[in-house]
């Protein structure tokens, strides 16, 4: 069972402007830490990252975050 939390990082990104170089200067997280965060939105993170994610978009950790039922992520594969 797994793949079920999905991180919103990058859609939140793209809908606030913050480029992937902008978003790893303001939370202080390896450009290529967001890279993989950017393209694996399955990936698993910590929850200082994920709080720094959240400082740096100006939303909360719950914001970057998205649950999905089995049924669905079993679908989308």
């Amino acid at each position: 069972m797994g793949d079920m939390i999905r991180l919103k990082v990058k859609e939140i990104a793209e809908a606030k402007g913050v480029t992937m170089t902008k978003l790893s200067h303001k939370s202080e997280i390896s450009f290529n830490t967001i890279k993989s965060i950017f393209r694996n939105p399955y990936r698993t993170i910590n929850t200082d990252t994920l709080e720094r994610l959240a400082i740096a978009l100006e939303v909360t950790p719950a914001d970057l975050i998205e649950f999905i039922p089995p049924s669905q992520t079993e679908q989308q594969r």
